[in-house]
């Protein structure tokens, strides 16, 4: 008599178990890869600095003459006044 109950049926908690566990599986796995691709990020922009700088190539300017150029008095500087005329 004591022992003629049935079994209660608990297979909706199995499955909410088993669907609950699926999901946190997935959300590590998830986290998982977003490190992953953060930590490659990272790990190309150390490379990045760690590359030499490129040389900066310097464009030189010819030498000016030390001496004074020659006046040419025909040369009129250009003035406000004399580009009004």
């Amino acid at each position: 008599m004591f022992f003629q109950e049935t079994t209660p049926d608990t297979s909706g908690y199995m499955i909410a178990g088993y669907v609950i566990a699926f999901i946190l599986m997935a959300l590590y796995v998830a986290s998982l890869y977003v490190r992953n691709r953060n930590l490659n990020q990272d790990m190309t922009v150390l490379e990045e600095m760690d590359k030499p700088a490129q040389p900066v190539i310097e464009v030189r300017q010819p030498k000016r003459s030390t001496s004074k150029p020659k006046s040419n008095k025909s040369a009129k500087p250009v003035t406000k006044k004399s580009r009004q005329k």
